[in-house]
């Protein structure tokens, strides 16, 4: 089963078949992306390699981790996967279940947020300074 590796702090001028090339040499190579701007499109110094199979990955990780190449030290390491439900701008999934009161937001029953109660100050009305409590209005110009 293949197993991909997470490798960076490459120069920006390595290209991917200079990475295939070297990551061959300790087992077969399947594929290699390197992250780039998405405005420049220039390297970013980090990328993805997939290896043929997991013994060949940690053979690749041993030898090639610390590796000096255009005077940088490789970092290499197995890739975690990341979880992205729907992708950028998808949906998010569902919601957790609401708490029986509300509360959070603009001056909920938890307090906290705009215009809730401030814990002991509570006479003073108004949570963040938006309440007007027993000061009455506001006095002054009006912008």
């Amino acid at each position: 089963m293949s197993c991909k590796l997470f490798v960076a702090n490459f120069p920006y001028s390595t290209t991917s078949d200079e990475l295939s090339g070297l990551f061959s040499t300790h087992g077969n190579v399947l594929s290699v992306k390197i992250a780039t701007d998405r405005e420049t499109g220039r390297s970013r110094g980090f990328g993805f390699i997939e290896m043929g199979s997991e013994q060949e990955a940690d053979n690749a990780i041993r030898e090639l981790d610390g590796y000096q190449i255009g005077g940088r030290s490789l970092a290499v390491r197995v890739a975690e996967e990341r979880a992205r439900p729907g992708g950028p701008g998808g949906p998010r999934g569902p919601r957790g279940p609401r708490s029986e009161n509300g509360g959070g937001g603009f001056g909920g029953p938890r307090g906290g947020g705009f215009g809730g109660p401030r814990g002991p100050r509570d006479d003073m009305g108004g949570g963040g300074g938006f309440g007007r409590g027993p000061r009455g209005p506001r006095s002054g110009p009006r912008f």
